[in-house]
């Protein structure tokens, strides 16, 4: 092993990024937005049932996600996307979405959820990139290797 190469834990490893989001910030956020993109009020009632939590936890979370300016919300009233956290949540549906076609690709399915959720909070936005113009070659060369 090269004596430059430092491992470290999972923990170990987030201790060094200097995410202000957590990955349970990111699943309640990508829910959210995803529930605002289909043209129904968010309420902490519907979020807590689209996620399988309890409607505590879910105004908690909105609390912390309101305390980093990616949501507001008035007390029982509906719950809506700041700026940036309509940026935010975009790029979470993409990160989702690429990362699922990838799995379903490798794996010739059609549903990779459960693995795209737990997975999907350890890549940065270079490798979905990437990976998402690996999905566009191999796309291209599916059509024209006819």
């Amino acid at each position: 092993m090269p004596e430059n190469t430092k491992y470290y834990t999972l923990k170990g490893y987030a201790m060094m990024e200097d995410n202000v989001i957590t990955a349970s910030m990111e699943d309640y956020l990508e829910m959210i937005y995803r529930i605002h993109s289909s043209g129904e009020p968010v309420r902490i009632s519907t979020l807590a049932v689209s996620l399988n939590v309890k409607p505590s936890s879910a105004t908690k979370m909105v609390a912390n996600l309101k305390k980093h300016n990616l949501v507001s919300s008035e007390r029982y009233g509906y719950i809506k996307l700041t700026d940036e956290g309509n940026e935010l949540g975009r790029y979470l549906i993409f990160r989702h979405d690429t990362i699922h076609k990838l799995l379903c690709y490798i794996n010739n399915s059609q549903n990779e959820l459960e693995q795209v959720e737990k997975i999907e909070h350890f890549f940065n936005p270079e490798t979905i990139m990437n990976i998402k113009k690996l999905l566009d070659r191999l796309r291209y060369q599916k059509f024209t290797s006819f």
